[in-house]
Parts: C-alpha cells; sequence; structure tokens
C-alpha cells in the first residue's frame, strides 16, 4: 500500500495539469477548467511555471508594469486573462498572439498609452475586451476587424479624441460599447459615429456621458447629437469647355473641365485620368499661384477652383476623368469619357444607335454647356472632331463637339 501511496505523490507533484507557482493559489473549476488565482499578491511580473493547461488567469490588482512577448508563453490555453488594476504602461507585441483560445481580456485601470493591436487578428474567439480607464489616444483604423465573436467593447476613460470610420463594422456580435468620458473633437469627421449609433442595435452604454470636448460651441453636448447641419456629404458636377487656339497651324484642342463641389466642410477636389497609357492621380492643384506648373505637372493643369486644362489634346489624351470631391462626411465622384476624332463630314461617324441624333428636341449641349444627367442617360462620351478645313491645315483649326450618350453610368451624383 505504501509504495502505491508514493507513486500517486509523484504523479501529483509532476502533473502539468497541477502545476502552480508559489504566489498563486490554484483550482479545478467545475467545468473542469483550471484556475490560477494569482490576483493581490503584489507581483511585478507575471509568475513562472505556471501549467500549460491553466485556462483562467487572474494577475488583477498587482505591480505589472510591463509585459513582454515571451509573458504568458506558458500558457497557451488561456481562456479569461485578468490584468486590471495594474501599473501596466508597455505590451510588447506579440504577448497575446499566441493565445487563440482568449474570449476575455481585462487590461482596464492600467497606464496603456499604446496597445498591440496586431495580436487581435489572433484572437478570432474574443468576446469581451477590457481597455478603460487607459491613455489610449487612438484606435488604428481596422484594428478590431476580425473580432466577429466580440460582444462587449470598454473604451470608456481614455483619451480619444476622435474614431477612424467604420471602427467598429465587422463586429456582428457587438451588444455592447462604452465611450463614455473620452475628450472626443466633435468635427465632421466623427459625425459618423452619430450616424452609426442612431442606426445599430448596440447599446451605447451612458450616451449621454459621451461628450464633445471640442469645438467650443459643442462641447458638453453628446457626440450622438452632433447638429447635421454641420457636416454635409460633398456633391460633385461637370461642365467643360473646349477650344481650338488661334496662334498658328500647330496650335491644338484644350480641353477644360470645370468640377463644381458642395459640402460641408467644403471639399477636397481630386482627379483621376485614366488612359491607354498611363493614370494619373492629382491630389490638389497643379498650377501654383503665380499661375505656373509646379515642377513634373505641365501636362494636366489642375487649378484650386476646380479647373482642370488639358492643351494640345490628343489621341493619347482619350480616356476617362473623374472629379473626386472628399471632405470628412465622405466622398462623391463624377466622370466623363473623352474621345477624339477627326473626320471631314463628323456627322457620318455618329452611331445610328444614337438615340439623340435627328430627333427634334433631342438634347445637344454647346461649348461650356453643363453635363446634365436628366438627358443624357447614364455615361457620356465627348468626341471632338476637325474639320474638313482644318484637316488640310488652311487657316485655324475649328472643332466640333459631338455627345454620344451610352447605357453605362454618368457618375454625376
Amino acid at each position: 500500500m505504501k509504495p502505491l501511496l508514493g507513486v500517486l505523490a509523484l504523479v501529483t507533484l509532476l502533473s502539468p495539469g497541477l502545476a502552480c507557482p508559489a504566489p498563486c493559489s490554484c483550482s479545478t473549476k467545475k467545468n473542469g477548467r483550471l484556475l490560477a488565482e494569482c490576483a493581490y499578491r503584489e507581483l511585478r511580473d507575471v509568475p513562472r511555471g505556471l501549467s500549460p493547461n491553466v485556462t483562467i488567469l487572474t494577475l488583477s490588482a498587482n505591480r505589472l508594469g510591463r509585459l513582454g512577448r515571451a509573458s504568458l508563453a506558458e500558457v497557451p490555453e488561456l481562456q479569461s486573462l485578468w490584468l486590471g488594476y495594474n501599473h501596466i504602461s508597455s505590451v510588447e507585441p506579440g504577448a497575446f498572439a499566441a493565445l487563440p483560445h482568449l474570449k476575455n481580456l481585462d487590461l482596464s485601470h492600467n497606464r496603456l498609452a499604446d496597445f498591440p493591436w496586431q495580436d487581435l487578428r489572433n484572437l478570432s474567439a474574443l468576446q469581451i475586451l477590457k481597455l478603460s480607464n487607459n491613455r489610449l489616444a487612438a484606435v488604428p483604423r481596422g484594428a478590431l476587424a476580425g473580432l466577429r465573436e466580440l460582444r462587449s467593447l470598454w473604451l470608456n476613460d481614455n483619451e480619444l479624441a476622435t474614431l477612424a470610420r467604420g471602427t467598429f463594422e465587422g463586429l456582428p456580435a457587438l451588444a455592447q460599447l462604452q465611450l463614455f468620458h473620452n475628450p472626443f473633437n466633435c468635427s465632421c469627421k466623427l459625425f459618423w459615429l452619430k450616424e452609426w449609433a442612431h442606426d445599430t442595435s448596440v447599446v451605447l452604454s451612458r450616451a449621454g456621458s459621451t461628450l464633445c470636448a471640442a469645438p467650443a460651441r459643442l462641447r458638453g453636448r453628446p457626440v450622438t447629437d452632433i447638429p447635421g447641419a454641420l457636416c454635409v456629404p460633398p456633391s460633385a458636377q461637370l461642365t467643360y469647355l473646349s477650344g481650338p487656339a488661334t496662334a498658328g497651324p500647330q496650335d491644338g484642342l484644350t480641353l477644360t473641365l470645370h468640377c463644381s463641389v458642395a459640402g460641408s466642410p467644403p471639399p477636397e477636389i481630386r482627379w483621376q485620368i485614366r488612359t491607354a497609357g498611363r493614370r494619373v492621380d492629382i491630389h490638389g492643384p497643379t498650377v501654383a499661384r503665380d499661375g505656373g506648373a509646379k515642377a513634373g505637372r505641365q501636362r494636366f493643369l489642375a487649378f484650386k477652383n476646380g479647373t482642370m486644362a488639358i492643351p494640345d489634346f490628343g489621341k493619347e489624351d482619350e480616356g476617362t476623368y473623374t472629379c473626386v470631391a472628399v471632405n470628412d462626411v465622405g466622398t462623391r465622384d463624377v466622370s466623363v469619357n473623352v474621345a477624339l476624332a477627326g473626320s471631314a463630314n463628323p456627322a457620318e461617324e455618329l452611331p445610328r444607335d444614337d438615340p439623340q441624333a435627328g430627333h427634334p428636341g433631342g438634347h445637344s449641349c454647346a461649348k461650356g454647356d453643363e453635363l446634365d444627367p436628366s438627358g443624357m442617360g447614364e455615361k457620356l462620351v465627348i468626341v471632338y472632331r476637325v474639320s474638313g478645313q482644318a484637316r488640310s491645315g488652311a487657316g485655324a483649326r475649328e472643332f466640333r463637339l459631338g455627345i454620344l450618350p451610352l447605357a453605362l453610368g454618368l457618375l454625376l451624383w
């Protein structure tokens, strides 16, 4: 009998399922999970010697200051990790990445100014994430993507001034969100949050305490009550002008597009040019205040007022010209396809199925006309045609403008 008892004692001592470091107390729960209780122990580091079978680890109310990459390497089966009320100011990337079964993570009441958001990519089982009462100033765009099981997210009592549009998209299980007691700047960059809060079924806990800290005129006002008149998504509309140069036979057509935009705050204008031989994205004017083209941008002249000019427009410039209006509330674009053709008799080149050609009352556009979506169909191709006189080189070049409505889509609004 004594030899048998000795063997059992040895097995007990060596069993990894029961290994427990001295500062902690370990026990097996009724559901079979192994709990390591290490709270209120004045610990400065995660204790070593934990069993790899531990599924619940409580380290709350200690004196932990940082978590290294290998701090939790001994407990890969963790499902719940409680680290609240410590002094944690640093978490090394990778500290949580090796815990794929983690469901509950509590880091509230610490000193975190940053968090290894990339670790969340491996925590697809996460259901509760508590980061409240820290010093977080930002949540990176897409940081929460993929947390499809996340039910409760605590970000209250941090230093968040804004949140990227779509921060809480892709969280189908989210039921509770805490954002109160953050110094939100209620500019139009945050207007999306108001719209999201009104449309979602997620409970925004203490919404009345989720207040604007800036600008001054909105200070103390709930984030969910930002006046809609201050933030209007952009609209955009294209008009066009074309005309021949008259200096001599070598001069060609100058195509001029003008993009009129509206919205609040005033939208920024960008251009996208797609031709057979090039793709050009223009963010901001390419023409300086003195009227000169900026270095490297002489081909496409973009002015601050929304005008785009392409001197000596030729076949190589055929393609799609898109004006994009962008402000803090959204983005809108309008496109036009431009083609250049030459003929002694331009009318013969118009397609026979042109729904506007040859019909009384059919829509026509002279130079400078606005592109009217009500009369143009859904896509527009502008064809500049060279007259017989211009082809012969006699006198200044003349150009005629043909309009080809197509059933593809003019994105005016």
